[in-house]
């Protein structure tokens, strides 16, 4: 009998396909959602290029270019679908290029946006699944490595403090030209621009408003409760028009892949940034550190997911018996909010500890730049006088024939009890590198003392030899009503007589009876004018002092 063999039959067994979270289902696809944003940052990319020039037009360029070229190489070198073409790249190219100063190197923006899409983006996956905003990550990057031309503001060519810089060093700020992004700052530096696009966005369903109303709430309560100046709205308005706190909330920390699934994770995330903000404005070092205080919040998130989410009974080892499950944090997680706490804690430390000391050593630097440009005097003392006259110009940008000149105080020099000098303390805001202070030293007759530098970052071997003998000796010894530097032109007002070229040409009053010319360092005319126009900014207030025309 004939036995047949029936083989078992073969089962397939298909395996779903499981992809890191959010888990997003909207007829938008990626290109379209893109599109919008795109859409929503040309309104501040318009107004920095108008306001900022054709230079900024090719920071933005090349920026986007970078980028997708960056992600269209690297898909071909992996063998991958070229993801260039949803549009992401060229969004993180236009955020990062709107982040940065429009007088940068054109350099700078192809190294920030091939390291925002290769390292950041690529290297992690790609889309939706890099851990930090790669825009910013990129920004950071580029002020770690290149911190010199990423913090130099330009207008007009002539070398500027931002609003920023100024609300920093306690000087007034325009709000006005700093909303709508017409002081000097980075391209995309319009908070009126970064406002009409964010409601276009809103309105279109690319983003909801709950973390960029908890970034810019929280940031606003912390400056007021910290800042020093109360809730005053003026200054409240300053800072918010000030930096990229705006551009931050509204763009930045709104990216999909780095920030919070749910709208309760929304509000603890953008809370997280706008106090980390606050913290970095209030109390750091850095001019402004939004960047920093996001991609923190972005390292946090599957933190914040993890305990937001609500999670479906039964996924919880307990929850059949009916125990309610709890989140689980993950051990990464957990080591690295550890590390970040105690990092925080005594960062916070060292600089509660060192603050009063360094403040101590400054004003005795301080003071030892007035006793050396002050030879005569046994003793520096303040004035109340000098001091009231210093008050009452309130930070503000000195007359208008200095260039970005700020009098930042005035002391005496005494000798046996009787005044024999005074020293006056100035800042100028048109170096090429950033802020230039010094000590200008006087008899009480108006000769020139002495100069010494308390703040010089020009570029070494050009703008630097200002704090050479060479340079600031040429002012010793000199009695005059005005400086002028060798070359630039000198206009008096009031009459039709000029000399050098219009462009560099300094304005005289009509009423100087006597000018003395000074030589410019070689190659390092900006420098050397900033120099001239602070030492003219020191002879004025104290030519006013003495009138008693404070």
């Amino acid at each position: 009998m004939n036995q047949t063999t029936q083989e078992p039959a073969v089962r397939t067994v298909v395996k779903p396909h499981m992809s890191a979270s959010p888990h997003l289902r909207n007829r938008l696809t990626t290109g379209k959602v893109m599109g919008q944003v795109l859409l929503s940052l040309l309104p501040a990319a318009v107004v920095g290029v108008v306001v900022n020039g054709f230079h900024a037009f090719l920071v933005i360029a090349v920026c986007m270019l970078s980028a997708v070229a960056a992600e269209t190489l690297f898909c071909l070198a992996v063998r991958r679908p070229n993801t260039a073409k949803d549009g992401s790249a060229a969004v993180t190219g236009l955020l990062l290029a709107l982040c940065l100063p429009a007088s940068v190197p054109l350099y700078v923006p192809v190294l920030g946006g091939v390291f925002a899409i290769l390292v950041v983006k690529c290297l992690f996956g790609g889309l939706g699944k890099n851990f930090m905003n790669p825009a910013l990550a990129a920004r950071c990057f580029l002020l770690i490595s290149f911190g010199s031309v990423m913090t130099r503001f330009t207008v007009d060519g002539v070398s500027c403090a931002t609003p920023l810089a100024d609300l920093t060093a306690g000087r007034s700020v325009d709000i006005l030209s700093a909303f709508l992004g017409v002081s000097n700052d980075v391209i995309g530096g319009s908070v009126a621009g970064m406002l009409v696009g964010g409601i276009y966005l809103w309105l279109v369903g690319g983003i909801t408003l709950h973390i960029p109303l908890s970034v810019l709430v929280s940031f606003t309560v912390f400056v007021g409760l910290f800042g020093g100046h109360g809730f005053d709205p003026a200054y409240l308005a300053a800072h918010l028009c000030s930096g990229g706190i705006v551009m931050g909330a509204v763009f930045m920390a709104t990216d999909p892949v780095t920030s919070p699934t749910n709208a309760f994770g929304h509000l603890i995330y953008g809370t997280i940034i706008g106090v980390l903000s606050g913290i970095f404005r209030v109390y750091g070092s850095a001019t402004d550190s939004v960047s920093y205080a996001i991609i923190t919040a972005n390292l946090l998130v599957p933190v914040i997911d993890e305990f937001g989410i609500p999670l479906p009974y039964g996924l919880r080892s307990g929850a059949q018996e009916g125990k309610k499950p709890g989140p689980v944090v993950p051990k990464e997680a957990v080591i690295l909010g550890v590390i970040t706490l105690v990092a925080g804690i005594c960062l916070s430390g060292v600089y509660a500890v060192t603050k009063e000391p360094i403040a101590r050593q400054q004003l005795a630097a301080s003071l030892a730049s007035y006793q050396e440009v002050c030879p005569g005097a046994d003793k520096i003392a303040y004035d109340e006088k000098l001091s009231a006259a210093v008050e009452a110009l309130d930070g503000k940008v000195y007359g208008s024939d200095f260039g970005k000149a700020y009098i930042n105080e005035a002391v005496v020099g005494t000798a046996g009890g009787e005044v024999v000098g005074y020293v006056v303390s100035v800042t100028s805001g048109d170096g090429v590198e950033g802020d230039i202070t010094l000590s200008v030293g006087l008899s009480a007759d108006g000769t020139v003392t002495g100069i010494a530098f308390t703040e010089l970052n020009e570029t070494p071997g050009m703008g630097s030899l200002c704090g050479e003998p060479a340079f600031k000796d040429q002012f010793l010894g000199v009695k005059t009503d005005w400086f002028v530097l060798s070359g630039s032109g000198t206009v008096v007002e009031g009459t039709d007589e000029a000399t050098g070229t219009a462009d560099s040409a300094q304005s005289i009053p009509i009423t100087t009876v006597s000018t003395a010319a000074i030589d410019g360092v070689t190659g390092a005319t900006k420098s050397s004018r900033a120099v001239v126009n602070a030492i003219n900014a020191a002879l004025d207030f104290f030519r006013s002092y003495q009138k008693g025309g404070m």
